[in-house]
């Protein structure tokens, strides 16, 4: 067995996860518990439901990892947990259980960030990943274009200046009337519709910068709907397909001035709107025809999972960034090392 085992927890929002990952990256086991029954109801997360779901579930879920992987506590090397950003109650269950496992087992604890978490979710798959490397980090709390140096080493291009795209999804989905989270709902309703249907805006997709802003979109897709009044079953495809389009059209001219601009050839796609097939196959079409390399994790490892973070910790455990039992949880957004 190759050393370096790490045991991941991951607890930063609404899903519950551990993990075990080894030095190559390779995943012995990947377990998640969703909460998406127990928020349904509401439209979107409650914090402290999710805290409370957390409690109930993590030690059984970190079991069943063991279980899975067939090890035990005695194999593991090191533990990890997002440490941030996120929601600050759910962050603090996983710390809190992490720092008290490294403390009974005397095994490093390794903090990571959540983001950074998304964007070495790549690595799980794709082994021959090589740096510098353009990011786009896609999901419901974050949109960034970040250019990776090394696995410590990277400048932010740009980010929203408001909404995220995932969260616009989200929006209008809840205003469609589908479930929580909407985005995998309106990617399904957009492949049976007309994305040419209605223009909506390209917020500064004119602009110089890589900043995103999708707080205006969001707004032009509730008025259109308001303007509208009930849509029948073509209306509805062909509105979510123009929405999501205007999405990824942003999200794919931005990144593509950044590859061009930074001279690029590399491009991780990350985050749970990583997954939405139009983004996939926009870049994929266009990176086969202009020789660049793009990797996008499997669904699996798109969404809120504890085998990222195991993927992020490994790089930190070769370097020995270890963090201390006066870590602590931090919900503030942004990617800051730990």
């Amino acid at each position: 067995m190759k050393k370096s085992l790490i045991l991941a927890i991951e607890t930063s929002c609404d899903d519950t996860s551990a993990a075990l990952i080894d030095g190559n990256c390779d995943v012995f086991s990947n377990v998640i518990s969703s909460q998406e029954e127990v928020h349904l109801k509401y439209g979107g997360v409650v914090p402290e439901l999710a805290s409370r779901e957390h409690i109930r579930t993590l030690i059984p879920i970190v079991e069943m990892a063991l279980e899975k992987a067939e090890l035990g506590l005695k194999d593991i090397d090191a533990i990890a947990v997002s440490a941030n950003p996120g929601l600050i109650g759910s962050l603090l269950v996983g710390v809190s259980f992490a720092k008290g496992l490294a403390f009974s087992l005397k095994k490093p604890l390794i903090a990571v960030n959540h983001i950074f978490g998304h964007v070495f979710a790549n690595f799980l798959e794709h082994k021959d990943i090589k740096f510098p490397f353009l990011a786009l980090i896609v999901s419901g709390g974050h949109t960034e274009l970040v250019i990776f140096f090394s696995a410590v080493e990277y400048t932010i291009l740009g980010k929203t200046v408001d909404d995220a795209a995932g969260e616009a999804f989200d929006k209008i989905g809840k205003l469609l009337g589908l479930p929580y989270p909407g985005g995998p709902h309106i990617d399904a309703l957009a492949s049976g519709g007309n994305k040419l249907a209605t223009a909506f805006p390209l917020p500064m997709l004119k602009h110089k910068n890589f900043d995103f802003s999708f707080s205006g979109l969001k707004t032009a897709g509730m008025l259109f709907l308001k303007e509208k009044g009930t849509l029948d079953e073509a209306q509805t495809h062909d509105f979510a397909a123009s929405f999501q389009h205007a999405i990824v059209e942003v999200l794919f001219w931005k990144t593509i001035k950044a590859l061009e601009k930074y001279s690029l050839k590399t491009l991780l796609l990350a985050g749970g709107v990583a997954a939405n097939s139009e983004l996939r196959s926009t870049f994929s079409e266009y990176c086969n025809k202009h020789n660049f390399k793009l990797h996008y994790p499997s669904e699996e490892f798109c969404t809120d999972n504890a085998a990222m973070i195991g993927a992020a910790a490994q790089f930190k455990y070769k370097k020995k960034k270890f963090a201390t039992l006066e870590l602590n949880a931090s919900s503030v957004k942004g990617m800051k090392l730990l």
